[in-house]
């Protein structure tokens, strides 16, 4: 199970390995970039500002009321973690303290195979707790939460006051074992409760298939595996469709994020050159740059990409390098919008870690989607359209006396629809794009 949205960067510190980049949408799927330790920052000299040493002194004064005299007996430990978790709790919902058993959980993510309801999840400014989205294939998605929906018990307890680590601990627990998540859901008045059973989540990143003579591609995450798997959908439908590939359908809606060097490799994938994504710090010298590097897999046909409220950080990387750059045309809602890298680093002490905002990203044209999000070159809500029976039609063929068509016997072409409903129709709009943009190539070159 995954929590919020996080692109973030992993120092090397207390013996820790160096760690790939990683960016996704969770407090344990997180967004990394390899770095050093962050550098001593000087000590604001402002005499308006109250003495470092003293605030630290009521710290410690407050913290010794707590101990001698709090109602029920709490350890130094639980009262020293809480106040860390609340400092950095204050700053902004994606940075956090990280204990051992969750910064573990967080590494075990990464690896595409945790346990859990398979869900992404951020902290509400309401209290509750927000679905970024629910991953394809998990109990989550089988039991029908959506993006955009807010969880407000947990087996009946309120998630009010509770951290989000905390709720994705409560969400956490034996495969097989239920929850109740009691669910409010826009448009619908009352708050309902959905049964979970927790299951051991495998997340296989990458799917494919051909629609007519569209390659459809499906990544639902940005884990290790991400680009071969890819590279392996691209190759299958190459293969499968021949030169009657008309183009491609890349679907990211719901897709949470993960680790950043993948999602700048998906983008490469689709480019011949360019800038992908840039990152910021605090001071302006701080800035890094990804390149495209020449090689489109996809020979230059025409790309749709799908996107949704429930695409962020990775996800939001690859839509605004390849909208800015003018390789795909977007369709969908406006992305999750979460534009800022936080930089994990292991601390010395119980195989903890800190999770800290250090940087904002930026498309290639230099724009933040914080807050904003990525918006579509063409708007498609969801919507499930069902296609009317015409009833008995007659044609010139039907009528007496009908001259007869000198190029010999005329067929009956007309099918009945098989499947009257469009259950996708953001999918159905985007391959109608894709196969609109080949014909309109194939008449020019002619």
């Amino acid at each position: 199970m995954i929590s919020q949205n996080d692109a973030c960067t992993i120092s090397n510190r207390a013996g820790w390995p160096a760690v790939r980049t990683l960016l996704a949408a969770s407090a344990l799927g997180v967004a990394f970039l390899v770095a050093p330790a962050p550098q001593a920052v000087a000590q604001d000299t402002d005499k308006d500002q109250p003495d470092t040493f003293e605030m630290l002194d009521l710290f410690g004064e407050v913290f010794n009321r707590v101990r001698e005299d709090y109602v029920e007996e709490i350890s130094d430990k639980e009262l020293i973690e809480a106040a860390i978790q609340g400092m950095l709790d204050s700053l902004d919902p994606h940075s956090a303290y990280m204990d051992e058993e969750t910064f573990q959980a967080m590494q075990t993510h990464t690896r595409g195979e945790f346990g859990g309801l398979g869900i992404e999840v951020s902290m509400d400014e309401s209290g509750f707790v927000r679905v970024v989205s629910p991953i394809d294939d998990t109990p989550a998605a089988r039991a029908g939460i959506e993006a955009g929906d807010l969880i407000s018990h947990l087996d009946g307890e309120a998630v009010k006051g509770l951290t989000l680590n905390e709720a994705v601990e409560k969400m956490r627990g034996p495969v097989g074992a239920d929850i109740v998540l009691t669910v409010l859901r826009e448009g619908i008045a009352d708050p309902f409760d959905v049964t979970i059973t927790r299951d051991k989540i495998q997340i296989q990143s990458v799917r494919s298939r051909m629609e007519g003579n569209v390659g459809y591609i499906r990544i639902t995450s940005f884990s290790g595996q991400t680009q071969s798997g890819l590279e392996r959908a691209i190759d299958s439908i190459k293969q499968e469709a021949g030169e009657d590939l008309a183009g491609y359908v890349l679907d990211l809606r719901n897709n949470p994020g993960g680790l950043l060097n993948q999602g700048v490799s998906v983008s490469d994938t689709f480019l011949e050159r360019g800038e992908i994504v840039s990152t910021r710090g605090r001071s302006p010298e701080e800035i890094q740059r990804f390149q495209a590097t020449p090689g489109d897999l996809t020979d230059g046909l025409p790309i749709v990409v799908l996107i949704n409220g429930g695409s962020a950080s990775a996800s939001e990387i690859v839509a605004g390098a390849l909208q800015d750059q003018r390789r795909a045309i977007l369709v969908g809602t406006p992305t999750f919008g979460k534009g800022s890298v936080q930089t994990i680093t292991p601390l010395s002490r119980n195989n903890a870690a800190i999770k800290l905002t250090t940087q904002r990203f930026y498309t290639p044209s230099g724009t933040s989607i914080q807050q904003l999000g990525i918006k579509p070159d063409i708007v498609v809500e969801r919507a499930r359209v069902e296609v009317l029976d015409a009833g008995q039609r007659r044609f010139e063929r039907d009528l007496d006396g009908s001259l007869e068509n000198e190029n010999g016997a005329v067929q009956n072409d007309e099918k009945a629809a098989t499947d009257t409903t469009i259950e996708d129709y953001q999918l159905a709009r985007a391959l109608d794009l894709v196969r609109g943009i080949g014909l309109y190539r194939s008449q020019s070159s002619n």
